[in-house]
């Protein structure tokens, strides 16, 4: 046999021997994970668990956080850099990643393709149904724990009424769930994540999902505000409202963040995002008050639990930044009937996409802050030199493009920017038997 085949042989062996074995560490930090969520509302956890882990892990550096570090944190990451590693060497093993792929495709086929959530694959109401059941068994077992150690006795020690401190638990075990949607809030729209990848999903694909966390996180972070007030009033404590504790819970922050959170809930329903996308647009801009407030208001200890998300956000979103300060060049625009109008870039010939594959673009002249996601028309494998969109005129940015693209002495000195591409939301499109069925009748 050649010894070019050996050792060709050889290295393909061995990267898929690494995959498997990082494939298994990253089984190994996600199954952990999970538990940790699973016993996170249990007085075995707060016990026990933790201050042993605190025992343990108090070091010199990090101090009383190295646990929250180890515990909430930590797991996330690690499955994020063991998972770039893994679809890295992934690229030297197509042919494996083609089976693998084949023996996923069971699970990346639609189970639900109408209702609010649009097409969902099985993988996706996989995940959807355990962090249902993590909710619920949350809810359950805070408010089991909570109001068992609530009696007549204890409430009158405390000054209040029953149904007062049972408020209070309440609004604390709102506040407790919200932070756990939170934790999830950020990973739908971390573009470039690998753990969505490794997963088969993609950003495009699980946007919808970021939206249906962030309404449920609003609608918790408000009842669990509203709750305190009305125990406050209840109570006549309502100076509450202006305290800020240095150490532990700061109410003001909490109230900072909260409005914050309804500034950017109100301007994100579909009604408002579509008509009034700027509004929307800068208004969601105001993420960046809002977790800087519910750090205070929560302390870096329980922030720890949405850290991991927010962390891996902020790295795509710097990588990104770092993209997009590249100006490309325009090589040709071509105006369309029904006001629409085409744009040609050019490209490195490795750069390779499909005609699905989503381009990210900013023009700042017209807005230096403002990107738009249009679908790719061309095809990298026919077209190695440039990509090309179609972009239609509809809102106020693109009528503005429109019109500097209508004078040809604009075009030249038109500068852009561009993102991307990402996606596709599907890869596999004849996973579908209509489309199966629609392939086999052109054929023949």
């Amino acid at each position: 046999m050649d010894p070019k085949v050996i050792r060709g042989t050889s290295c393909w062996l061995g990267v898929y021997a690494l995959r498997s074995v990082i494939r298994l560490f990253v089984m190994a930090a996600f199954l952990g994970y999970i538990m940790v969520w699973i016993i996170m509302p249990t007085n075995t956890f707060w016990l026990h668990w933790l201050p042993d882990i605190h025992a343990k892990t108090d070091s010199k550096y990090f101090g009383q956080q190295g646990a929250n570090l180890l515990v909430y944190t930590f797991p996330v990451l690690l499955i994020a850099t063991l998972g770039c590693l893994y679809l890295h060497l992934g690229k030297k093993c197509v042919d494996h990643d083609i089976a693998e792929n084949s023996r996923w495709a069971l699970w990346k086929r639609p189970v639900l393709v109408k209702g609010t959530l649009g097409i969902v694959s099985w993988i996706e109401l996989s995940f959807l149904s355990m962090f249902f059941v993590l909710l619920v068994w949350s809810v359950s077992a805070y408010l089991h724990g909570m109001f068992a150690n609530i009696t007549r006795q204890s409430a009158a020690k405390m000054g209040v009424q029953v149904w007062e401190a049972k408020l209070e638990s309440a609004a604390l075990m709102l506040g407790l769930v919200g932070n756990i949607c939170l934790a999830f809030l950020f990973f739908p729209v971390t573009r470039g994540s690998s753990v969505l990848r490794l997963i088969g999903l993609t950003s495009e694909s699980s946007i919808k999902y970021h939206i249906w966390l962030g309404h449920i996180v609003m609608t918790l972070f408000t009842a669990h505000g509203l709750c305190y007030i009305i125990f406050w009033a209840a109570t006549h404590q309502s100076s509450e409202l202006l305290t800020w504790d240095e150490i532990g819970v700061s109410n003001v922050a909490g109230e900072l963040a909260l409005l914050s959170g309804l500034a950017m809930w109100a301007t994100s329903f579909p009604r408002i995002r579509q008509k009034i996308f700027e509004l929307f647009f800068y208004t969601h801009h105001l993420y960046v008050l809002f977790i800087v407030f519910f750090m205070l208001h929560v302390g870096i200890s329980y922030s720890c639990i949405m850290l991991p998300g927010f962390y891996l956000f902020l790295i795509d979103r710097y990588l990104r930044f770092l993209q997009s300060q590249q100006r490309v060049r325009l090589v040709a625009a071509r105006l369309l009937p029904c006001e629409a109008v085409e744009l040609n870039f050019s490209k490195a010939s490795g750069l390779n996409y499909t005609p699905t594959s989503t381009l990210f673009i900013n023009v700042p002249s017209i807005s230096k802050l403002q990107w738009h996601p249009f679908t790719i028309t061309s095809n990298s494998n026919t077209d190695p030199e440039k990509v090309s969109v179609v972009i239609k005129s509809e809102g106020s940015w693109s009528s503005t493009l429109y019109c500097k693209l209508s004078s040809p002495s604009l075009i030249e000195h038109l500068e852009v920017s561009i993102e991307g591409p990402y996606g596709p939301t599907s890869t596999n499109f004849l996973r579908y038997v209509k489309l199966q069925q629609f392939k086999a009748s052109t054929i023949y």
